[in-house]
C-alpha cells in the first residue's frame, strides 16, 4: 500500500488492520453525531471485531485497485483516529472516476482538518492514481462538507433526488464534481 501522506496538521494512514482498535473507538466517540450523515448501523458495528472484519475488507479493496481508505490524525497525536476519507468504487479504463467519501469526529469539525484531506486527496488521485474524475455527494442541509468541496474546487452538477437511504430516510444529495483538467 501506499505510504502516509502528511502537511503538518494532519497525517492521512492508509487503511490497515492495526488501526482497527483506533477506528472503533473513533466509531463509538462519534455515534450520536454520525447518525444524521450515515446509514442506520446495527450494534455489531461499533465492535473491534467488526472493524477489523472491515479493514481487512478495505485492505482487499486497496489491492483490487478498486479503492483507496486514509484515517485521518491530528500531528503529534499517532494514536487517535478522527476521521476518515477515501475514493470508493473507482472505476479505470475510459472513465478514470471516483467517489469520494468522508468523516470527521465531532470535536474537529471546523478546524480545516477536512478541507485539507479532501486537498491531499484530490492531489493523489490526479497525480499518483492518474484519475480524470472525483466525485463527491452530500446532503444539502451540510454546509460545512459542501464548503469543504467548495474550497477544493468541486463544483455542483446538480441535485440527485432520494439518492441515499440515511438513518432510514432517503435523503437528497447534492451531486459535486472535481475533474482533472491535467488530463
Amino acid at each position: 500500500m501506499d505510504g502516509v501522506m502528511e502537511n503538518g496538521r494532519i497525517q492521512l494512514i492508509p487503511t490497515d488492520v492495526s488501526l482497527a482498535g483506533q477506528v472503533a473507538a473513533y466509531y463509538q466517540r462519534n455515534r450520536g453525531f454520525l447518525e444524521a450523515f450515515e446509514p442506520a448501523r446495527e450494534e455489531q458495528f461499533f465492535s473491534l471485531a467488526h472493524q477489523t472484519a472491515l479493514l481487512e475488507q478495505e485492505a482487499d479493496s486497496w489491492r483490487a485497485k478498486t479503492s483507496r481508505r486514509f484515517y485521518i490524525r491530528p500531528a503529534g497525536e499517532p494514536q487517535q483516529v478522527i476521521g476518515a476519507i477515501g475514493l470508493n468504487n473507482i472505476v479505470w479504463g475510459a472513465f478514470c472516476s471516483a467517489f469520494l467519501g468522508y468523516k470527521l469526529d465531532r470535536d474537529f469539525i471546523n478546524r480545516g482538518y477536512m478541507s485539507e484531506a479532501i486537498g491531499m486527496v484530490v492531489q493523489y488521485a490526479f497525480q499518483e492514481l492518474h484519475l480524470h474524475r472525483i466525485e463527491a455527494n452530500v446532503m444539502p442541509r451540510n454546509k460545512a462538507s459542501l464548503r469543504a468541496l467548495e474550497k477544493n474546487q468541486f463544483i455542483s452538477e446538480g441535485v440527485s433526488r432520494a439518492y441515499l437511504r440515511i438513518n432510514g430516510r432517503w435523503e437528497d444529495h447534492v451531486h459535486m464534481v472535481r475533474l482533472n483538467d491535467n488530463m
